[in-house]
């Protein structure tokens, strides 16, 4: 099964996702298997599993939800042609080449977005901290593992009104 999440920008050009596993963890947390650094995004946000030919979705308890087509789901079957939002962003999937032709979906969110100081670390932190993968300790950890888990300890996770930190949402490279 081929499956991809297709994603549009401001000026409706296409980004393709292809999932990587049967199996795909999409939320804030670098270790996920799509990250989306956003605070409005939880950091473990909602799981895709591929199983005999059937794709199905389960939100992993965000504190701001799934949306399957518009309605928030604890978990549900995708069809092709589907649209989830998680956070401010909606991706429609294509399955094994259907539709063929993908339209941006009606998002659910329709008020303005809060300006605000940037909640999220700028791009030249993201890299240094992508980069912390790359320094081992001698116990066979990271840099960045060990952050991971302090920030576990906080759990900051979502506040609700997607967090101003949304700058533009073209500048959000996903990390697949």
């Amino acid at each position: 099964m081929d499956v991809n999440l297709v994603t549009f920008d401001k000026n409706g050009v296409q980004k393709v996702f292809p999932l990587p596993s049967t199996v795909t963890v999409i939320g804030r947390r670098h270790r996920c298997d799509l990250c989306i650094p956003l605070m409005s995004v939880s950091k473990r946000h909602c799981q895709l599993n591929i199983d005999n030919g059937v794709l199905k979705i389960r939100d992993l308890n965000s504190r701001n939800g799934t949306y399957l087509n518009g309605s928030r789901i604890n978990e549900a079957v995708i069809r092709p042609g589907d649209y989830i939002e998680i956070g401010p962003l909606a991706f429609a999937f294509q399955i094994d080449g259907r539709p063929e032709t993908i339209n941006a979906p009606k998002l659910r969110i329709t008020k303005p977005l809060k300006k605000a100081a940037p909640a999220e670390p700028a791009d030249e932190d993201l890299e240094v901290f992508a980069g912390l993968n790359d320094i081992e300790e001698q116990d066979g950890t990271t840099k960045a593992d060990e952050l991971g888990e302090l920030d576990d300890l906080g759990e900051m996770d979502d506040i609700g009104e997607l967090d101003d930190e949304l700058k533009d949402l073209d500048d959000i490279d996903l990390e697949a």
